[in-house]
């Protein structure tokens, strides 16, 4: 197997493994959604642990993504081009990360947590 088929296909697992952390996170997180309402739990706790769990989902999910676009990027085609268009992609999903982080946590990720909770 040549240097370039084994970096893509660490690239396709790792884009595997990103879609399935958002699609099992989403798909657990909403079983676990309908049973709180079918214990008929009220509904703001558990749609806010809902998006909770969602949001790590999604969370996890583009850290595998960026890590698979990173690897094939650098090792495959460090070209000006697409290294440029790899930076976008981590702007991108950075501040995707950072506002997930915010509306997740109620602070920014460089924020230290309270000693009350």
């Amino acid at each position: 197997m040549q240097f370039t088929e084994v970096i893509e296909t660490a690239g396709k697992v790792l884009d595997a493994a990103g879609v399935a952390a958002i699609v099992i996170g989403a798909f657990v997180g909403t079983v676990r959604f309908l049973r709180q309402l079918a214990r008929r739990e009220e509904f703001e706790p558990a749609y806010r642990t809902y998006r909770r769990g969602l949001g790590r989902a999604i969370l996890l999910g583009l850290e595998f993504l960026v890590a698979a676009d990173i690897i094939r990027t650098v090792a495959i085609a460090p070209t000006f081009t697409s290294v440029g268009v790899l930076a976008l992609i981590v702007l991108v999903r950075t501040f995707l990360s950072y506002s997930l982080e915010l509306e997740l946590t109620g602070r920014w990720p460089w924020q230290k947590t309270n000693a009350t909770g």
